[in-house]
């Protein structure tokens, strides 16, 4: 199997560009792709403010399970679903539960101290450790038959500029918190190279397309569709751009500045097409691990298309009584779960490339919040909501835990990616191995 610098000479033999690079690097005619063993992908979304438990949590446990109004858009995918409920962050020590809430989430440790005063009497820093997505990707990174060309990929909707606990949930190690990307030019960017021209929005493909032909010929009739159809995916996704840059104003926009991302109402738009995005790149074998990050803890987006005109940070500190907050709380769940729906469906209808089966029978999803209800901002009873086939887990479940650490469940995707960590995050919490799920 080719390596990276055998693989750069092929292509410079045959007189193609760099900007080539991520169209042709996992074809499987070319010997390129790393098919040595079944690919295998993780995805964490992350939405905030905790969930309504009566209107969330299902009342049955096993396979015989009902999907209450907070989750029934998974309905399609029910059989594909395995829905955790009692697992507990039981990371303590300095910062406010929601702090510890998404800084803990994926790291299993705890905060540094530090000087980041949040609603508790201890301020605190970044956490301590790596998440388990990095953990993950520095795995299959060290390993050629799953390296990737970026390993992992971090994409956000609507995360706030300012950089502190409340907005990372990604480590790559202890005090090295990550940021996602939320504005989707950038990541477009990232994948596929800069476009030379922001105000007009000329094509990528426009100095690609020569390269294409040249390559069309040594790859298979398979491979060739898969080109057109990632040229068709380019081009689509620059109009998709270009159409959410357009203001209702009396002039046009000299050039696309953060505003999109800056927008709250462009929140939908902006997930369909950071989902778009993530998928394609799976498509593509830039990743194995992704994390899809809406808002930040304490995230007050406004869901005006939703009809809710409060902030949902506000919202989720309203208490129980209030009616009108649990159906406005319960509405946003379900909107998360849409966005959840959504990623799902587009991984099932997309073939694996090289590979038996969809894109979504090798790629687990994990929904997560940093609270369990955001009224008490206990971090018991932590919203784990997976779906799809990456790790071989038994799906198509509700079950029902007594206060287990969520450091087991993080022990279990490592080993479900065959990475058999003893510990991950603090010890203390993994003394009954990682959550049995398969």
């Amino acid at each position: 199997m080719p390596g990276t610098n055998s693989r750069r000479d092929f292509l410079r033999n045959l007189g193609l560009s760099a900007a080539t690079l991520p169209f042709v690097l996992n074809l499987p005619s070319l010997g390129f792709a790393n098919q040595a063993r079944r690919k295998q992908r993780l995805v964490v979304m992350f939405s905030p403010n905790g969930v309504i438990p009566p209107t969330f949590w299902p009342d049955e446990e096993g396979p015989d399970y009902t999907l209450k109004e907070s989750l029934t858009p998974l309905a399609p995918f029910q059989d594909r679903t395995l829905i955790l409920n009692g697992l507990c962050d039981r990371v303590r020590g300095d910062g406010d539960s929601h702090m510890r809430g998404i800084g803990c989430l994926l790291t299993g440790t705890e905060l540094f101290p530090g000087n980041i005063q949040g609603g508790s009497h201890t301020p605190a820093g970044w956490a301590s450790g790596l998440s388990i997505d990095q953990e993950i990707k520095n795995f299959l990174q060290q390993d050629a038959a799953t390296r990737t060309r970026f390993g992992s990929l971090e994409f956000g909707v609507l995360v706030p500029d300012r950089a502190d606990t409340w907005t990372r949930m990604v480590y790559a190690g202890p005090n090295q918190p990550i940021a996602p990307i939320d504005d989707p030019y950038q990541m477009f960017e990232k994948l596929y190279g800069r476009m030379k021209d922001r105000e007009t929005l000329a094509s990528v493909l426009d100095d690609l397309q020569t390269d294409l032909k040249k390559i069309g010929n040594s790859v298979s009739s398979q491979d060739r569709q898969l080109l057109d159809e990632h040229a068709a995916f380019v081009r689509e996704m620059e109009q998709e751009l270009q159409a959410t840059a357009a203001v209702k104003v009396g002039h046009a926009m000299p050039e696309l500045e953060p505003g999109v991302k800056e927008d709250n109402d462009n929140m939908p738009a902006i997930s369909k097409m950071q989902i778009e995005l993530m998928v394609n790149s799976f498509l593509n074998d830039f990743a194995r691990t992704a994390t899809l990050q809406y808002t930040n803890s304490v995230g007050q987006a406004k869901m005006h298309w939703l009809g809710i005109d409060e902030g949902h940070h506000g919202l989720s500190h309203e208490p129980d009584s209030n009616e009108k907050a649990q159906e406005q709380l319960t509405k946003i769940n379900h909107w998360f779960a849409q966005q959840l729906a959504y990623l799902t469906k587009r991984l099932a209808e997309t073939p694996e490339p090289g590979g038996p089966g969809s894109l979504l029978d090798n790629t687990l999803i994990v929904w997560t919040n940093e609270l369990g209800k955001g009224n008490s901002h206990t971090l018991d009873n932590i919203p784990f909501v997976l779906v799809g086939g990456g790790l071989n887990f038994n799906m198509g479940r509700s079950l029902k835990f007594r206060r287990k650490p969520h450091n087991e469940l993080l022990l279990a995707l490592a080993h479900g990616f065959g990475h058999e960590l003893k510990t991950f995050g603090n010890p203390d919490f993994c003394g009954g191995g990682p959550l049995e799920l398969a």
